[in-house]
């Protein structure tokens, strides 16, 4: 289970804007998706309503276990993203 949290992206377009309560409170978000299948595959921190978590914004969360590589394999993360769990589920 993991997700890559990364300030780099490519090859996505996000969806609207919204507010969703998350582990740790309010955050205002979009979707983003997949140019190529339109999957979503995760989200984008626009804003953090609690100053202990500003560090998020402008920052996106990808799903691994719902990327795949060009072959169908699993997508493997570079050095220069961040793999981690992630409190950003949705409540």
């Amino acid at each position: 289970m993991g997700r890559l949290i990364s300030s780099e992206r490519v090859n996505i377009t996000s969806g609207e804007i919204e507010n969703r309560m998350m582990m740790t409170g309010m955050h205002t978000v979009a979707d983003i998706f997949c140019i190529c299948c339109g999957s979503n595959v995760g989200w984008k921190y626009e804003t953090a309503h609690e100053m202990s978590q500003k560090y998020k914004e402008g920052k996106s969360v990808l799903e691994r276990f719902k990327i795949s590589g060009p072959d169908g394999s699993h997508y493997s993360a570079s050095h220069d993203i961040h793999v981690a769990g992630s409190d950003a589920d949705d409540v």
